[in-house]
């Protein structure tokens, strides 16, 4: 602590614009150092940004690296131009700062992003842009964080220190791109949802498309409305329910159910709800898990399908269910169940994985999530933070960001007493 004192009156707030305290002299050529007042935090998207904001309003001041040169990239640069939010606008609005009241209820790709630009304009937010994290560790000797980041153009890497990391990368870093057998003989496209724009790119082709969540689906969608003629991998059973229920969002509905009734009573409202409205699912192909959606959610974070207008496509037989494919051909695909079908393009809607485990040893590689559940969930050791990693979306990033500000305000009170 006594060294970390010393440094205080050194502390660097731009590495790009000021000098820099050398580290030790053999990695003096490779890095400069930064002393950081307040917290790291890695990542400039909806995490990061509402963490910033909220220890900005309490008075402490925060670095925030990003790998890519905007504001929340996975939303500017990887989603596609249908989008809009699954859940109404209420449920996820950042700390600090609601929607305009002139949005609509499901505000688009493009209204959030403005939302977002504004919410950083009003708190002074000004991210270190292409500043990728390449290591992050807990430096026994000076009880402080040391992160490392690269900076196109520099020949050296930026250590930053500081006492407090948070980790706001989020749970959706990197496309998954699953290993399918004879991929690489496939004569066609095979793209993932993050380069997907339109389906104008598709007119008139037959597109297969891999995943049955709500990307795949708004995917067959978009599809559809463009005159190309999807088909949908459904490898796995699913819950689809309507997006809105008895004049309000389904979501909203089952918060509200949720205070008076238990989980599985909820659930079987739910049900029979979108049984009434949807009919039997699995006259299309869309076989229902056994636990209820709210369930399922909980114990294993798969989130349900909230329709915008897919099974109505899936119903009228403009989107055809297939089940697993067993493998690609050079025309198209072999399924599970020995049919062949030939396909112009392959569209992946399989998600997105975390990246941490690449440059933090605290989280694992197999799930991207920490390794030891945090206590809190949103608070580990020696002021380690993670945001966003709740599988609760928009909604539980704005209570983890809440949670880790007080939580560094008590301890920045004691350090500055």
């Amino acid at each position: 602590m006594e060294r970390w004192r010393e440094m205080e009156g050194k502390s660097l707030h731009d590495p790009l614009h000021h000098s820099h305290h050398e580290a030790t002299a053999g990695e003096a050529s490779l890095q400069d150092t930064v002393w950081v007042d307040g917290p790291v935090i890695v990542g400039a998207g909806p995490s990061g940004l509402a963490v910033a904001a909220c220890l900005k309003e309490k008075g402490i001041p925060s670095t925030l690296l990003e790998r890519s040169a905007c504001l929340a990239p996975l939303w500017q640069l990887k989603t596609y131009e249908r989008l809009r939010l699954h859940l109404p606008k209420r449920f996820c609005q950042l700390p600090l700062s609601p929607f305009p009241a002139s949005f609509p209820n499901y505000p688009s790709k493009g209204q959030f992003v403005d939302y977002l630009h504004a919410y950083a304009r009003r708190f002074h937010l000004r991210p270190n842009f292409n500043h990728t994290v390449v290591s992050a560790a807990f430096d026994r000797g000076l009880d402080l964080w040391r992160v490392e980041a690269s900076v196109p153009g520099r020949a050296r890497t930026i250590h930053y220190l500081s006492r407090w990391l948070v980790v706001a990368t989020g749970e959706n870093a990197e496309p998954f791109i699953p290993d399918i057998d004879g991929a690489a003989a496939f004569r066609g496209a095979i793209v993932h949802t993050s380069s997907y724009w339109s389906g104008s790119e598709f007119e008139g082709k037959r597109v297969l498309v891999v995943g049955c969540g709500n990307s795949g689906m708004e995917v067959c969608l978009d599809l559809c409305n463009h005159n190309a003629r999807p088909s949908l991998v459904v490898r796995d059973t699913v819950h689809v329910l309507p997006r809105e229920m008895l004049g309000r969002s389904t979501f909203g509905l089952s918060m509200w159910l949720l205070k008076w009734l238990p989980v599985r009573a909820v659930d079987r409202i739910l049900l029979l709800i979108s049984r009434l409205m949807l009919g039997d699912t699995r006259r299309f192909g869309l076989l229902r898990p056994d636990l209820g959606p709210l369930q399922l959610k909980s114990l294993s974070g798969k989130t349900p399908v909230l329709d915008v207008g897919a099974l109505a496509k899936i119903r009228s037989g403009q989107v055809q269910v297939v089940p697993a494919i067993k493998r690609l051909t050079v025309e198209g695909a072999e399924f599970v169940d020995g049919r062949c079908e030939d396909f112009d393009a392959i569209i992946l809607a399989t998600g997105y994985k975390s990246n941490v485990p690449t440059w933090l040893k605290f989280f694992s590689e197999k799930d991207g999530f920490p390794r030891k559940v945090f206590p809190c969930r949103w608070k580990g050791e020696k002021g380690l933070y993670a945001v966003g990693f709740t599988r609760q979306g928009l909604m539980g990033t704005s209570a983890d960001a809440t949670r880790i500000a007080q939580d560094i305000q008590q301890r920045w009170r004691q350090y500055n007493a």
